[in-house]
């Protein structure tokens, strides 16, 4: 008998199908991610002198290690030498972040995760080769800051064999004009619902971030309660 496969591994699995290397390396940021607002826009130019001054705060010569805590859990894109389970103090996730593009429009705006002060995180640490270290970091930054709406920021990371890295982590710049305050459960998730854009839709981005989590006994309440929501809003508005 055909088993009707889960709703998450779907989504998982268009998620990766849409957001490939191969699409991030030829993507005009223009058009590629959907309607973004030219004055929002960064150019090649200013994502590079990011990149270059992120890099010269680099803090010694050892490893560089991506901290992911979203879709690069899933979907890293970048080549890395090794990943491990780590945890990064001070900071939690939050739906902060007003998505117009890739998996929202102007029009239908979703949220997209970031991370917010306060708490803690679970992800996965990605160890980049050094020698194809400004390629990897080229193709993130093209990913990551077609907006310039992340601060890269150096922070330390407890990895699951105890040991502790100096990892990037992008944490949402609550000056850049796309912050949302307000990132409660009751606000977002009729949001998160209904958006959708050239990259899927911002529920199956939610989605695939519980599975992923529940996966990798990463489970976080409050994510778990918004899904069900999510869910819920999606059901009740099908019928």
């Amino acid at each position: 008998m055909f088993e009707e496969p889960n709703r998450q591994d779907v989504s998982a699995v268009e998620e990766v199908a849409l957001l490939t290397r191969e699409f991030l390396l030829k993507a005009d940021c223009k058009t590629s991610f959907g309607d973004i607002d030219e004055a929002l826009l960064w150019s090649c130019e200013k994502r590079a002198a990011s990149l270059a001054a992120t890099l010269a705060c680099r803090p010694d010569q050892s490893p560089v290690w991506i901290f992911g805590y979203g879709s690069l859990m899933w979907n890293p894109v970048f080549e890395a030498e090794e990943v491990a389970s780590g945890r990064l103090e001070g900071w939690h996730r939050a739906f902060c972040l007003r998505l117009t593009a890739g998996r929202g429009t102007v029009s239908t705006p979703g949220r997209m995760l970031a991370l917010k002060e306060g708490g803690s995180t679970s992800g996965l640490a990605f160890r980049l080769p050094e020698a194809r270290l400004h390629d990897e970091l080229e193709l993130l930054w093209k990913r990551e800051m077609i907006t310039g709406c992340y601060l890269p920021t150096w922070c330390e990371l407890e990895l699951e064999d105890a040991r502790k890295v100096t990892a990037l982590v992008f944490i949402m710049d609550p000056r850049h004009p796309l912050y949302e305050a307000d990132s409660c459960r009751s606000t977002i998730a009729p949001l998160i619902a209904q958006a959708s854009g050239p990259l899927g839709t911002n529920a199956q981005y939610l989605y695939s971030l519980e599975q992923e989590l529940g996966k990798r006994g990463m489970q976080e309440d409050a994510l778990t309660r918004l899904a069900a929501e999510v869910r819920a809003l999606q059901q009740s508005a099908a019928r």
